[in-house]
């Protein structure tokens, strides 16, 4: 044993009289802190300043919102003009050439029937792309299968016009032969 133990067993009786005082101890921790400050959390500057930045935030957005509305209806605009103007010059197209299938005489009507049953085919085709269209205005991959839908309608019509009349120029000119 050491010292130290030695003079804890000796005094080991004087350690047991003494008891502290919790009480007394609180109360003098309590009268050396000082009371706390409450500060509402509105009228502190941090909180100040999150709140401006917060609000100048929220008016940017709603303000851009408005401004890019505003940009971003006139392309809307001119893609609804542009697709009416390409829809009414194909479509001019398309019923003069139907009507000049229609009207062939050459064609039987089991010919006729059958052709533009593609045609109608394809003029299904164009009313999905449009609803397509109609969803997403600025989609131009759309745009352009709705040209391409258009221009193989006529290109069809245009063929099928093209071999009667060759046909009919070869049967012609069989019967002029000398």
């Amino acid at each position: 044993m050491d010292n130290f133990e030695k003079h804890i067993q000796a005094h080991q009786n004087q350690f047991d009289e003494h008891q502290a005082d919790k009480a007394a101890i609180w109360a003098k921790i309590e009268s050396e802190l000082d009371a706390p400050k409450v500060v509402p959390l509105w009228r502190s500057g941090g909180f100040k300043i999150a709140a401006s930045m917060l609000l100048l935030v929220g008016l940017g957005i709603i303000i851009g919102f408005f401004a890019l509305n505003g940009l971003v209806s006139e392309p809307t605009q001119l893609v609804d003009q542009e697709l009416v103007d390409i829809d009414m010059h194909y479509k001019s197209l398309v019923s003069h050439q139907v009507k000049l299938v229609q009207n062939h005489p050459s064609l039987s009507k089991e010919n006729k029937t059958e052709f533009l049953g593609f045609i109608d085919e394809l003029d299904q085709e164009y009313e999905l792309l449009r609803l397509e269209m109609s969803k997403n205005l600025d989609n131009e991959v759309v745009l352009e299968a709705i040209v391409k839908n258009y221009k193989k309608r006529i290109e069809l019509i245009e063929n099928l016009l093209n071999q009667i009349n060759k046909s009919k120029t070869i049967n012609e000119d069989y019967g002029y032969t000398l």
